[in-house]
């Protein structure tokens, strides 16, 4: 938690951008969310030109956001929206600022279908979290210990 999964067409982004938007991306999970670095996980998937449709027709100039949120899920529409407008801040030098069309989605994940390095991550907040927060990796622990 978080996975992104970042479609754009190709050549979109050079490998400097794709580090500057994902420390940009994590920086929203760890300094607003309050989760481990190493939670958070950017996936860019160049696609080839006319292999990117919206309503039927090829657009090679859009770029499709897709997250998955497990560790911190909910809060009140007011949260979810705020969230949003500080994804979209993010987003802005790279996506709305260069021109591109844009889309992004989050879905939330139940915490219990949830593993790491075959590890139950501790409940959020827990002492647990924050060893694994400070340490950058998953810790092996006894459930009990968190």
């Amino acid at each position: 938690m978080p996975y992104w999964e970042i479609f754009t067409p190709e050549n979109a982004f050079t490998p400097e951008d794709k580090e500057q938007l994902s420390e940009a991306i994590t920086s929203i999970y760890v300094n607003i969310v309050d989760v481990p670095k190493f939670y958070v996980v950017v996936l860019f998937k160049d696609m080839p030109a006319d292999t990117m449709y919206v309503g039927g027709k090829a657009n090679d100039n859009f770029v499709r956001i897709r997250v998955d949120h497990i560790a911190r899920n909910g809060g009140t529409a007011e949260e979810r929206a705020g969230f949003m407008s500080v994804i979209e801040a993010k987003l802005a030098p790279f996506v709305k600022d260069r021109g591109h069309d844009w889309e992004i989605h989050i879905d939330e994940t139940p915490l219990d279908l949830w593993r790491t390095q075959g590890l139950i991550p501790p409940p959020a907040f827990s002492d647990m979290e924050k060893l694994w927060a400070k340490e950058n990796r998953p810790v092996p622990y006894e459930l009990s210990a968190s």
